[in-house]
């Protein structure tokens, strides 16, 4: 069986492409945060005055990342030793039992969850980090699933014919392999919760989703969408900055 070698060119592309996503993107939000060229395009849709909020918007964003971030660190704790654990020989039937359970954070709807974790939280940014954390666990702990169970077993084989232990297999051949994999889970993970944080403004967690939701309030569709058009630059900035962290397979 033959390696399939990248024509000539198609590796610096990526590369290159890659890059100039991780600057777009990062440049785009800055000029919505820091110019007023955003809130003038969308006056319009706001009664013909610029939509603003009470807080700064880069305020509202830094919190809006705080969320985001912490929720992602928790679930990479959670989910990668879940990952690893599962897939090590006998615990087929485990796997199957965690990645269903896992799976229920993104069959129930997050307000649902927020709802649920509110009686027992109270408000703020306590039940929004539960719904991230929830929510966010199914990518990383599938694509951790997938990324391990994928490493090839004559590559082990070998690792084990070198006298190597169960751990010096794990830190130094299948971390490493199923690397491009998990990153992929990592990163739809933070895009999906970016989304999902804004819901947390409902409950007083503030970020990004505060002009969206009283922008609903007042019926006022530029306000709505100011909030929507920064969360969605700071989902593709997170996107294409984590994109430089690893290699896609086949790089």
């Amino acid at each position: 069986m033959t390696a399939t070698v990248p024509a000539p060119g198609i590796r610096p592309r990526r590369q290159a492409g890659r890059l100039l996503n991780a600057l777009i993107w990062p440049a785009l939000l800055l000029i919505g945060l820091f110019t007023p060229l955003l809130p003038r395009l969308l006056a319009p849709l706001s009664a013909g005055v610029p939509p603003g909020t009470d807080t700064p918007l880069w305020r509202l964003t830094l919190a809006h990342l705080g969320l985001v971030l912490g929720a992602e660190l928790i679930v990479l704790c959670i989910g990668i030793p879940l990952a690893v654990y599962v897939t090590r020989p006998g615990r087929a039937a485990l796997m199957q039992l965690a990645e269903a359970i896992t799976g229920l954070g993104q069959t129930v709807p997050t307000i649902a969850v927020l709802a649920l974790a509110v009686p027992v939280l109270g408000f703020g940014t306590a039940p929004t980090l539960v719904g991230l954390i929830l929510y966010g666990l199914v990518p990383v702990v599938s694509n951790g699933v997938a990324g391990l169970l994928g490493v090839d077993g004559s590559v082990q084989d070998a690792a084990r014919g070198m006298g190597m232990s169960a751990w010096q297999r794990l830190t130094r051949i299948e971390l490493p392999l199923s690397l491009p994999v998990m990153s992929a889970g990592i990163r739809t993970s933070t895009v999906y919760n970016v989304g999902t944080a804004t819901i947390g403004a409902a409950l007083g967690a503030g970020g990004l989703g505060e002009p969206i939701i009283n922008g609903l309030s007042q019926q006022n569709t530029g306000l709505v969408l100011l909030g929507a058009v920064l969360a969605g630059l700071l989902a593709l900035s997170l996107d294409a900055l984590l994109g430089l962290l690893v290699p896609e397979r086949g790089l």
